[in-house]
């Protein structure tokens, strides 16, 4: 960024604030329709770098781009439940407080995947040589989770997906 450009661009947010300064850099972005609740649905996923691209795929894929809140816990569903970090668990239902206060949600969607390293550091064991105990363990934390959403908040659908390291995903019920 040039000189010149750097004095443009402060009198642009002198001007107008950060909301005005944002909304030339990127003119898609819409703070109103943000602060009118025009998300569908919180997701739930892990912190693994190798399926942020696939994951953002998937939920675009699906027509929810831009249309949903993200919340990452190493582990995911796991995350949000395990003893061995409660603190997770606190992030993750204060999240879906504000979402649904803010942006009016109607789904919570539970997204785990294949070959996580959360699940071997908070179980103690690399499930990834069984695939079938892996779908199994994951299946079971994943509707676990999604009990508690439903019996706390009844009326928001939830959804419990498991994710390939290829990104192909199947659904958990």
């Amino acid at each position: 960024m040039t000189t010149h450009d750097r004095r443009q661009f402060s009198r642009i947010l002198a001007a107008g604030g950060a909301a005005a300064g944002m909304g030339l850099l990127f003119p898609s972005a819409s703070p109103r329709a943000a602060a009118e609740g025009a998300t569908e649905a919180l997701l739930l996923s892990c912190m693994d770098y190798r399926l942020t691209d696939q994951t953002t795929r998937y939920m675009s894929g699906r027509g929810l781009r831009d249309k949903y809140d993200h919340v990452i816990l190493a582990g995911a569903a796991l995350g949000a439940l395990t003893e061995k970090f409660p603190a997770w668990g606190q992030t993750f239902w204060e999240h879906v407080n504000v979402a649904r206060d803010l942006h009016k949600i109607r789904k919570v969607i539970l997204l785990d995947h294949r070959d996580c390293g959360a699940y071997k550091v908070i179980l103690g064991e690399d499930l990834v040589k069984d695939p079938a105990k892996e779908r199994a363990v994951h299946t079971t934390q994943l509707k676990r989770l999604a009990g508690m959403i439903k019996d706390k908040y009844s009326v928001l659908q939830v959804e419990t997906l498991l994710m390939a390291l290829d990104g192909k995903v199947e659904t958990i019920s």
